[in-house]
């Protein structure tokens, strides 16, 4: 069973995805650049496939009605973006050991990136919001 691991900057939260990771979106909302310090990519993983250890270092924000953001409280981390009403479960990229094993698919909420960068042409396919869902 292929497995992934990841941690926050301090070690206090590890946690471990059994499974591949789905493709990761970008996102470039505001909220998610404000949590991330940049725009934020994270791999939506189905909930029952991750086991995190250290869960009492997590410290939860509700960023809107629908959805919450864990950091780690000791490092400050930002580690996962929990859509409360999904079955699956956000983790940032950027905490992921390598290898990964997927790609960039997606950037989304484009038409709210920051103004100081720009998106290049990686022949990932771009949506000023979010895009059609099936």
């Amino acid at each position: 069973m292929e497995k992934h691991t990841g941690s926050c900057i301090c070690g206090a939260v590890r946690f471990t995805v059994e499974g591949p990771l789905p493709a990761p979106d970008a996102c470039h909302c505001t909220i998610c650049r404000k949590f991330s310090g940049h725009y934020y990519s994270g791999s939506d993983v189905p909930r029952e496939h991750v086991k995190v250890e250290g869960e009492e270092n997590v410290t939860w924000y509700r960023s809107s009605d629908k959805a919450r953001r864990g950091f780690c409280k000791i490092c400050g981390a930002s580690l996962f973006f929990d859509p409360t009403y999904r079955d699956w479960f956000g983790i940032s990229m950027g905490a992921f050991d390598k290898p990964t094993g997927t790609k960039l698919a997606i950037h989304i909420f484009t038409a709210d990136k920051g103004d100081y960068y720009e998106i290049g042409e990686d022949g990932v396919p771009k949506y000023d919001q979010m895009p059609p869902q099936p």
